[in-house]
C-alpha cells in the first residue's frame, strides 16, 4: 500500500476507459445511488459531465426538483457505480455531494454552476423548464413547447451536484485486476490516496 498526492491515481484510470469507450454515447452515463429518507436505496442514471476544474470531483447536472436532492439534503453521501461495456472495467467511486442551487451563498460554486449550465445543449437546459419531475402527469396534452434565450442564464430548477470522492473501487474483467483507492485529508485539508490491490 503506498500514498499518492493529487492528482488522484485513479482518475487517471477514469479519463482512459472515457476515452477508449468515447465511441459509445453511453459511455458517459452512470448509475447515481443514495439514500432515501425511509433507509432504503435509490439509484438512478445520469449524466457525466466533467471534473471541476483541477480536482477529482465529478460535477452532474440536475433538477433541484427531484427527489435525489432530498435524499442527499437528508443524507449527502452517494456512490456512482459505473461500467465500460468495451473495456470491461468499472468503478464504484463513493463520496459526499455538495449541492449547489441558486440559492447557494458562495459566489465561485455559483460560478461553477453557471459554467455547468452553459456546457449543456440548448435542448437539455430546456428540461428544466417543464412540469416537476415525478408529480402525476394529470394532462393528456402533450406538454406545451417552451422556449429559452440561449443566453439566460441557469433557471431556478437548474442544479449542479459535486461528487467528492472519498473511496474508489476499480475492477478491470479483462485482466482480471481490482484496485481499492482510498483518500484521507491532512489537518490543512490536503487530500492523499492510498491505493491497493485487492482480489476480484
Amino acid at each position: 500500500m503506498g500514498t499518492v498526492t493529487a492528482p488522484a491515481p485513479w482518475k487517471q484510470l477514469l479519463l482512459t476507459a472515457l476515452e477508449s469507450n468515447a465511441h459509445l454515447r453511453h459511455s458517459s452515463y452512470f448509475q447515481l445511488a443514495t439514500i432515501g429518507s425511509n433507509g432504503r436505496p435509490s439509484n438512478r442514471t445520469v449524466v457525466f459531465r466533467g471534473f471541476q476544474e483541477d480536482s477529482d470531483k465529478i460535477q452532474i447536472n440536475t433538477d433541484c426538483r427531484t427527489r435525489k436532492i432530498e435524499e442527499l439534503k437528508h443524507c449527502p453521501f452517494a456512490e456512482i457505480c459505473w461500467y465500460f461495456t468495451d473495456s470491461w472495467e468499472q468503478f464504484r467511486i463513493n463520496g459526499t455531494v455538495d449541492i449547489i442551487d441558486g440559492s447557494n451563498s458562495d459566489p465561485i460554486k455559483l460560478q461553477q454552476r453557471e459554467k455547468s449550465w452553459f456546457s449543456g445543449s440548448l435542448r437539455s437546459r430546456l428540461q428544466y423548464l417543464g412540469p416537476s419531475p415525478g408529480l402525476p402527469n394529470l394532462s393528456e396534452q402533450p406538454s406545451n413547447e417552451v422556449s429559452l434565450d440561449p443566453s439566460t442564464g441557469p433557471v431556478g430548477a437548474f442544479c449542479l451536484l459535486v461528487l467528492d470522492p472519498h473511496q474508489v473501487d476499480y475492477l478491470n474483467l479483462k485482466s482480471n485486476q481490482r484496485l481499492s483507492f482510498t483518500s484521507t485529508s491532512s489537518p490543512n485539508g490536503e487530500k492523499s490516496w492510498t491505493s491497493e490491490r485487492v482480489n476480484p
